[in-house]
């Protein structure tokens, strides 16, 4: 009887043993898989269904496999600590590995990258196009006068509050949660590049800082040229004169500007229009980078009061009216 309980013991064990071997071998084996796969894990969801979905797609086989992650996880009291997201699975990934991820939140990011000179309808219409985005602000674009009150970011007209560059972020970020880091992110670097300003230069505060930024942007074609451009600019202002600059006055013009600025449109007064109106306008025209931001506050010295594009995105710079009138013609007119 003894040696019959005895080998029955004997018997236990080493068919414990073999589990123990076969789940270990079975949990640290790399998952079927010869691609990368995507796997959501939903908000509210448990690690039995995504155990369901991941047999279904014959990615967590044999089915034992995910019997044996099922009690190793509540054993370590995992199960409850998974976190909802999108996740990658590449070649090579265990079941332990997953298990890995799911409790370090390690989600799949996307990327969404705000560009230099885009005006806030454009970034709009961008984010609202993000196929990773989820966007919450309703059926049409809101006013550029109305984002920032919708964003709780306070009254400010929103063109050029919020930084060109590139966020990160996991499926199902809002546009709003991008736009308020963006907010923070532009308010950040104005108010360090602001400490930085030269004292000629005529900006009275850090928002006209930003203004002066967003029309260096939108004229500089070749960045070694930003500081130039934003030279002639200071010394317009310092002098009196009127910055006469075409975007601007697009910016007045607004939706219906069909991309050929006419000399009526020149001569049509709008806040805008630095034809007409001498200093600044009254905000922002797009959404101005670093270095135009840099370049506005720090400009190149020199003594050109004029520019005229030659068509590459270059500008011949030019000290009197008479060099500047004769540049337009020969760099302007000729093309007309």
């Amino acid at each position: 009887m003894i040696r019959v309980v005895s080998l029955l013991a004997l018997m236990s064990v080493l068919a414990i043993a073999a589990l123990a071997w076969d789940a270990s071998e079975r949990l640290r084996a790399p998952l079927p898989i010869a691609t990368p796969q995507v796997v959501q894990f939903e908000s509210g969801s448990s690690l039995n269904a995504l155990i369901r979905k991941l047999q279904g797609k014959s990615i967590l086989t044999p089915a034992r496999t995910g019997l044996y992650l099922r009690l190793y996880a509540r054993v370590r009291g995992d199960a409850t600590q998974l976190k909802a997201g999108e996740y990658a699975l590449e070649p090579g990934t265990t079941a332990l590995g997953l298990l890995d991820l799911l409790i370090a939140g390690d989600v799949l990011e996307y990327s969404f990258t705000i560009i230099e000179g885009w005006t806030v309808r454009e970034l709009l219409q961008a984010l609202r196009a993000h196929d990773a985005i989820q966007w919450t602000l309703g059926d049409t674009l809101p006013a550029t006068r109305d984002l920032m009150p919708a964003l709780n970011l306070g009254d400010v007209h929103a063109e050029g509050q919020f930084l060109p560059e590139t966020y990160r972020f996991a499926r199902g970020a809002s546009e709003v949660s991008i736009l308020t880091r963006a907010h923070h992110a532009m308010t950040r670097a104005v108010e360090r590049i602001w400490a930085q300003k030269a004292e000629a230069v005529p900006l009275e505060s850090p928002y006209e800082a930003l203004i002066m930024a967003s029309i260096v942007e939108k004229e500089t074609g070749q960045p070694s040229e930003r500081r130039q451009i934003a030279g002639v600019f200071a010394r317009r202002l310092n002098k009196n004169m009127r910055l006469q600059t075409d975007p601007t006055v697009i910016y007045g013009i607004g939706e219906t500007f069909d991309g050929d600025i006419r000399y009526r449109d020149l001569r049509r007064d709008t806040p805008y229009n630095t034809y007409t109106r001498g200093g600044l306008p009254p905000t922002p025209i797009c959404l101005p980078g670093v270095a135009a931001l840099e370049a506005a506050v720090n400009p190149a010295e020199g003594t050109a009061l004029y520019f005229v594009s030659r068509g590459d995105g270059s500008h011949v710079f030019s000290d009197t009216l008479a060099a500047h009138n004769a540049a337009v013609r020969r760099y302007q007119l000729k093309r007309k």
